[in-house]
């Protein structure tokens, strides 16, 4: 369940023109920044991005960039993009980074292989089988080789990945299910703990999303938005991947899990255009 709204009919040209209207002047008006594309579908951006380049020669995008600032702009920049460009940003910022490797794990893990091949061509080297079956046998030996990459850290690690990476979802939570059968525990149990490497982290993630990834994004905005600090871009990189998709899933799993509106939450820890940004994505305008 998605939770922007965005109208049936609309002008690109017309909103383009309303865009480099906002862009006049000593500053930027936010709110119209906001208002149109906030509340434009992925396709209907893209057509805008057409028309303000056609009409007035020059990359929406870039424009944005240098219009805005901070956490607005950091949104705004991946909302404006479609789903493969912004992933593949997300995925540059984290190889970047040397240490986010969740990150790639998270997006890799819920993508269709479709999606995926068309967003890492030249990268990916296996194809994630899909069916509904179930083989048994291979659910039980795959969660003891499992276990042994988890338990020992015996190097273990590339068949950890081939499994993951090539078994449909269904495959491996008959896996994940026998692993707690045979060992009285879920095999995340054991992945977090001040001990873990960045290998059995970003295991955790790929079982975690595999699994239940509506929890996973509950989670990933729950501790974004506990304690002192926001992490401002585990907020937006989940609200703005997700408002086409099943964001409105994530918000219901969210208050029964806290017991507070995402909504709530979202404005009583950002501030400025980017909490409007962000609220008007969540479906709440001001």
């Amino acid at each position: 369940m998605a939770t922007l709204i965005a109208p049936s009919n609309h002008s690109p040209h017309e909103d383009a023109e309303t865009l480099q209207h906002a862009f006049k002047g000593w500053g930027t008006d936010e709110k119209t920044v906001i208002v149109i594309l906030g509340h434009r579908n992925v396709y209907q951006r893209q057509e805008i991005r057409r028309a303000y380049e056609e009409i007035f020669q020059e990359d929406l995008v870039k424009k944005l960039e240098s219009e805005l600032k901070g956490d607005f702009e950091r949104a705004v920049y991946r909302w404006i993009h479609e789903p493969e460009e912004r992933d593949a940003v997300l995925l540059h910022v984290a190889l970047k980074s040397g240490k986010n490797y969740h990150i790639i794990v998270e997006i890799s893990s819920v993508l269709s292989p479709e999606e995926l091949l068309a967003l890492l061509v030249g990268l990916v080297t296996s194809y994630r089988y899909t069916g509904d079956e179930i083989n048994v046998r291979l659910a039980q030996s795959e969660a003891e080789i499992l276990h042994e990459s988890i338990k020992e850290k015996n190097g273990n690690e590339e068949e950890a990945v081939r499994i993951l990476s090539t078994r449909s979802k269904i495959q491996l939570i008959a896996t994940f299910n026998y692993y707690r059968e045979i060992h009285g525990a879920s095999i995340t149990k054991k992945l977090l703990d001040e001990e873990s490497d960045d290998f059995q982290k970003a295991l955790y993630t790929a079982i975690r999303i595999t699994t239940d990834h509506v929890k996973y994004y509950e989670k990933v905005l729950r501790h974004a938005i506990k304690g002192v600090g926001t992490d401002e871009d585990a907020v937006t990189r989940v609200i703005v991947s997700r408002a086409e998709i099943d964001l409105g899933v994530i918000s219901e799993a969210y208050y029964k899990r806290n017991s507070v509106l995402l909504e709530d939450a979202v404005a009583s820890d950002t501030s400025g255009d980017f909490k409007h940004f962000l609220l008007t994505l969540l479906g709440k305008d001001d």
